[in-house]
């Protein structure tokens, strides 16, 4: 297989990140498996209906990037970076701050959730 990458590939990764379609406020969760320089794989928990055009933003990482998608399959798609900028949390306008506050808090209690029913099948079988 020939390699078209425009530059390398960093190792695979799992970096919990938000995605904005154009002309929406609400975040999309969803996972960065693998990332270059150039663009970078994603994974949803469900397919996406999206734009060509998105807003990828990597709080681990302090990441904010400007992305076209290249490619899509199934829950999956390839974007490549048009800018990339480091930016403070204050420089995240208050609506999108609220909606990563609230996808995270989503995310919370689902693994509450999940915790809560693994422990209680745990305590029924002793």
């Amino acid at each position: 297989m020939i390699e078209r990458r425009e530059s390398p590939r960093r190792n695979t990764c799992f970096f919990r990140a938000f995605v904005y379609f154009e002309n929406s406020t609400t975040a999309v969760d969803c996972v960065v498996r693998d990332i270059s320089d150039t663009g970078a794989r994603l994974q949803f928990p469900k397919v996406q209906n999206f734009t060509e055009v998105l807003d990828l933003h990597i709080p681990i990482k302090g990441l904010n990037l400007h992305a076209k998608v290249q490619w899509h399959e199934d829950n999956e798609m390839g974007v490549a970076f048009h800018a990339v900028t480091k930016t403070a949390v204050d420089d995240i306008g208050l609506d999108r701050r609220m909606d990563l506050v609230e996808a995270e808090i989503s995310m919370l209690r689902l693994a509450l959730k999940h915790l809560q029913k693994s422990t209680d099948k745990k305590t029924e079988a002793a």
